[in-house]
């Protein structure tokens, strides 16, 4: 019997929380199999399995937080029973008792000194009792959502009693047996149970329509909608419901609510809670952290520059229609992010850090470059590793592959950290700009707000143009107001005229 420890996947994290178990017991794993999900301080991981066997103990229950260590699964051998089935292994979360469960009678055998020989203890099990009453209900029940299937195994075993009142039909006994919804096996994919809780549906509430009785990820939306127009609560306790929305730059923005709010409707009657508290914990705890030291400890100058940003816009309209950039999403972020990097060039203290203990400022000679992305668990900032050594279509998919891992809010800790130079963009959320915060470890953000049609000045002519505000925010202990207004006034010009950067 084995027991996976939680590790430490990175970073030197102490704890995390189990988001998500990905098998049940009695399930086979094999070695690398993902098991669960977990997250810690800065993102969600999945954990392979380091075993390979039936999964005998789920040791940890979802959303509790536990230390690096601690033992969070257990998986034993895996062995075909006599008959061929493989091995059943026992139910719940803890198992230290299971054994004692199993009907089993030993038989003793000789003692064989060479040779294989008979096994030392061998086992037989005792003739399973037939279920009856409830249980029987529940096993029809399951037969019905599981056609085909062999019927599941009842732990509990009931004996057959005398009956001295008219056996109910059995029909009745199934109706009885469904309204039991603690009774009921539930089928549903891995992502499709991950979305159900992400909405606070309960997976039992739903009837299943295909024949193979597998709950549909359409069928759990359908249910969620249906939860938010009656007005009725969609999450269970401890739990948070998220609704989420696709913003244009790609990434997720989140409303939430926990379990004594009610979505869709506000809470009106004496009885509802007119206020909810929610753990700080994983990423958003370490967000909140990060944003106070970085705060407090760096003195923040942020300058801002109004762009005509026509060009771009029909830049990007260009590239779209390239061969090259088929299938690679096409964005002015694009070429805002490629803007910065030849900026960078010619201001290379933008992307240095002031190194306080050392009393040091340490020039990086590469660019790893972050983007802010809101998820659903808080705002992450992955970077892409070297980004000066990328084509311009090389750029669109790492930028197109970093959001896509955000919005599943998979970022593994590796892409959170070494970041150089951050652009946060605030446009999809309608917003002309703002005044950002350094991200911890850089010396230097840009954000990037709406681009909408304003009245410009052109040739002493008022005419409509593509308009957008950038706004720097940087480390004023070794980047002075000259270099950071350089570093602006370069990316401004690239964005107003992209035929610029052939000059850098």
């Amino acid at each position: 019997m084995n027991e996976f420890k939680l590790p430490d996947v990175g970073e030197g994290l102490t704890e995390a929380e189990l988001v998500t178990w990905l098998v049940s017991v009695g399930d086979t794993v094999k070695v690398n199999d993902i098991v669960c999900e977990i997250e810690t301080a800065k993102s969600v991981v999945e954990l392979p399995s380091p075993y390979a066997g039936v999964v005998s103990a789920l040791l940890v229950p979802e959303g509790e937080t536990v230390p690096v260590g601690t033992p969070i699964i257990r998986i034993g051998d895996s062995v075909a029973a006599p008959d061929g089935e493989p091995a059943e292994a026992s139910s719940g979360v803890s198992t230290d008792s299971a054994t004692a469960d199993a009907d089993v009678e030993a038989e003793e055998q000789p003692l064989t000194l060479v040779g294989p020989g008979p096994k030392e203890m061998a086992v037989t099990r005792r003739p399973r009792r037939v279920p009856t009453g409830a249980v029987a209900a529940h096993m029809q029940t399951q037969a019905a959502f599981e056609p085909g299937l062999p019927a599941p195994r009842v732990e509990a075993e009931v004996e057959a009693e005398p009956q001295t009142e008219p056996q109910t039909e059995p029909q009745t006994e199934v109706a009885a047996a469904q309204a039991d919804l603690s009774a009921v096996a539930v089928l549903a994919k891995p992502p499709v149970r991950k979305l159900a809780k992400d909405l606070g549906v309960d997976l039992r509430t739903i009837t299943p329509t295909r024949e193979d009785g597998v709950i549909t990820r359409e069928q759990v939306e359908r249910a969620a909608a249906s939860a938010i127009e009656e007005g009725a609560p969609v999450v269970e306790e401890g739990r948070q419901a998220r609704l989420e929305t696709t913003d244009g730059g790609g990434f997720e923005t989140v409303a939430s609510a926990t379990s004594s709010t009610t979505v869709g409707a506000a809470s009106t009657t004496g009885g509802d809670a007119r206020e909810t508290r929610e753990p700080i914990r994983g990423v958003r705890k370490m967000m909140g952290q990060a944003m106070v030291d970085s705060a407090f400890t760096l003195p923040h100058v942020s300058i801002w520059k109004t762009v005509d940003v026509t060009a771009t816009v029909a830049l990007v309209e260009r590239l779209k229609a390239r061969r090259e950039f088929s299938g690679v999403r096409v964005s002015p972020l694009l070429v805002v992010a490629k803007a910065c990097l030849l900026a960078l060039r010619r201001t290379p203290i933008v992307n240095s850090v002031w190194d306080d203990a050392a009393q040091e400022i340490v020039f990086k000679h590469y660019v790893n470059l972050g983007i802010a992305a809101a998820t659903p668990r808080g705002l992450v900032v992955p970077n892409v590793k070297d980004t000066q050594e990328l084509s311009l279509v090389d750029l669109a998919a790492a930028l197109g592959e970093l959001t896509a891992t955000a919005r599943d809010g998979k970022t593994p800790p590796a892409d959170l950290a070494g970041g150089t130079f951050t652009i946060t963009n605030v446009g999809p959320f309608g917003m002309e700009a703002g005044t950002p915060i350094i991200n911890p470890g850089e010396s230097a953000i840009l954000c990037l707000g709406a681009i909408e049609k304003r009245p410009w000045v052109v040739d002493d002519q008022v005419v409509p143009r593509e308009v957008c505000t950038l706004a720097l925010s940087f480390d004023h202990r070794h980047i002075d107001g000259a270099a950071g207004s350089r570093f602006l006034a370069d990316v401004a010009s690239v964005l107003e005229d992209p035929a610029t950067a052939l000059l850098f």
